[in-house]
């Protein structure tokens, strides 16, 4: 700093320094005698500070830096696609086994109730295992996490029940051609009574979907109305599920598996009175013991597998429904049962007219619309 007069304001002594000249170096008081050579201002500081900066060698890492984060993301969101691939190869397998063991069951056991209530309870018996072994890690909720599960678990056992008794009812692929009428649901739903709108593309595909499944319905061979009733009530059960689910898992640290495993446990609680109310245990032993005179021991693990793959087959669509987008989820739901609807016309052997296929196909293609519009 420079005085009116011209010249540097020297300090007395360090402290003097320290307060009236914070900016100005500390010399020895040996060297206040000798004289101070200044530069012009317009140069000062510039002698020294620029030939530094200089020398500081460039940095030209920039270009090999970012080709080098480019590949790692490209290596991450190959792996990301490579599982969500997984997952959807796995999810529709274990759907088509369930579905064909599901099916089995119920035309040597016909008793919907009890078999709903024994997919449950094999899902909920594996995770509890599989907590109390840390295989899994058990998931810390509380009280508003299953007050927020219960309608949740609900809707979710109202539509196992409803599609169950339906299978019990009619053809395999039957039930699922009419459950591919659910995103008509889910858009009457969302339209009327959470007053949600969709675009004009959204509406038109639901044409092709409910006309699919009423010409699939009308010329289906072995039609039968509880089990056509069955289906619709699923339909609508699920919608409420899904958007339940969407509200209960919003803001939760519990993950895709262990958010079902819990669903799992609050339906059984909820399932289980009522199948003991509606068809009770001595039914059960009476019908039991038919079905095991008639298939013999095969049929105990045929009521295994389907309680196993139906927990298997919904963990899998709930852990990948963590990693992919609810359209991406929607388009494979609807690839899920063009597998099921054809594995199960071709294992059963299911007698099909070429306008009751024509229907499935129809109802099929404009789910596959839908999911399209709604994007």
């Amino acid at each position: 700093m420079l005085s009116v007069t011209g010249e540097i304001p020297l300090c007395n002594s360090p402290l003097h320094h320290r307060f009236l000249c914070p900016n100005f170096p500390i010399f020895p008081f040996s060297s206040l005698s000798k004289p101070l050579h200044i530069s012009s201002i317009h140069t000062l500081g510039s002698s020294e500070i620029q030939p530094k900066r200089k020398s500081l060698p460039p940095c030209n890492a920039y270009e090999a830096d970012q080709s080098d984060g480019g590949g790692v993301v490209e290596k991450v969101e190959a792996a990301r696609k490579a599982k969500i691939g997984f997952y959807f190869a796995t999810w529709w397998f274990l759907n088509v086994i369930f579905n064909i063991y599901n099916k089995k069951v119920l035309n040597a056991f016909p008793f919907p109730w009890l078999t709903s209530t024994l997919s449950l309870a094999a899902g909920s018996l594996i995770m509890l295992i599989s907590w109390a072994t840390k295989v899994a890690e058990a998931p810390k909720t509380d009280l508003d996490f299953w007050k927020s599960l219960f309608p949740v678990a609900l809707a979710h056992t109202i539509g196992h029940v409803a599609a169950t008794v339906s299978m019990s009812k009619v053809a395999v692929s039957f039930t699922h051609i009419i459950k591919s009428g659910e995103p008509a649901f889910s858009v009457l739903v969302s339209r009327f009574i959470l007053g949600e709108t969709f675009p004009m593309p959204v509406y038109l595909s639901l044409i092709p979907i409910i006309g699919g499944c009423g010409l699939a319905a009308l010329t289906e061979l072995n039609f039968n109305m509880i089990g056509f009733m069955g289906a619709m009530i699923s339909n609508l059960a699920f919608v409420f599920r899904n958007i339940f689910s969407k509200r209960g898992m919003k803001g939760k640290s519990v993950s895709g598996m262990n958010y079902y495993a819990c669903l799992s446990l609050l339906s059984l609680l909820i399932l289980t009175p009522f199948a003991i109310a509606v068809e009770g245990p001595q039914i059960w032993a009476v019908g039991w013991q038919n079905a095991i005179t008639e298939i013999g021991p095969h049929f105990i693990w045929w009521v295994a597998a389907q309680s196993i793959f139906y927990h298997l087959y919904n963990q899998v669509s709930y852990m990948s429904l963590d990693e992919i987008s609810p359209l991406t989820f929607s388009i494979g739901n609807t690839m899920k049962r063009i597998s099921v609807i054809v594995s199960s016309i071709i294992i059963f052997r299911t007698p099909v007219q070429p306008v009751n296929a024509l229907g499935a196909a129809i109802a099929v293609f404009g789910t596959f619309l839908y999911s399209q519009a709604k994007q």
